[in-house]
């Protein structure tokens, strides 16, 4: 029996350095050395300040010269992220694409009299599982241009073409739509890239 109990704190110890520490390690050192932005939370940095990261959406409501993000079920926190697990039978998920859908409506409709209901893409109005997608599809960042080349005096045009050229698809469009980070398309206005 002591031997039993000693080739078991022996595989205990052994699989606890191994796997515990010398594993996660190595990989992290791989991940270091061959992506390091990837690694390090995919951070976006202006002037030697952190203003987001690709991989988590940030609340831009209430600023009407920026896109704005997919809605969230954790307020953008990414602490915190989850879904709301509302099915499609939930009366108040129903309730909240509902209120999501009137003031989507609301916020574009002034800047692109012709929207309605029917033409609002799914994700303008449903929130994305983790909470936090940073990406918006190209049909919501179609829509979202109107308003966003009238408050920042632009040309249309010129957004669309911004927008064109910040879009990206999974493998060519094989796994999904097409679509654009909101915080790097925000940042490339701000820059003055729309012109």
């Amino acid at each position: 029996m002591l031997r039993q109990l000693r080739s078991a704190a022996i595989a205990v110890v052994l699989f606890t350095v191994l796997l515990g520490l010398a594993y996660p390690l190595a990989i992290t050192g791989v991940a270091q050395l061959l992506w390091t932005h990837e690694a390090n939370g995919s951070r976006i940095e202006r002037a030697g300040r952190t203003v987001g990261s690709t991989l988590i959406a940030q609340d831009f409501s209430g600023v009407a010269r920026y896109f704005q993000s997919r809605p969230s079920a954790s307020a953008y926190e990414s602490t915190r992220t989850a879904a709301s697990n509302l099915g499609p039978n939930s009366q108040r998920l129903s309730v909240e694409i509902q209120a999501r859908m009137t003031a989507f409506l609301r916020r574009e409709r002034p800047f692109d009299p012709g929207l309605s209901a029917a033409s609002v893409p799914a994700d303008a109005v449903t929130a994305s599982g983790s909470g936090v997608d940073p990406d918006i599809s190209l049909a919501d960042a179609r829509i979202q241009a109107h308003r966003g080349a009238a408050v920042r005096h632009l040309p249309l045009a010129a957004v669309l073409r911004l927008i064109e050229a910040r879009t990206e698809s999974s493998a060519g469009g094989l796994f999904g739509p097409s679509y654009l980070d909101v915080l790097g398309l925000n940042l490339a206005l701000d820059e003055g890239r729309g012109r």
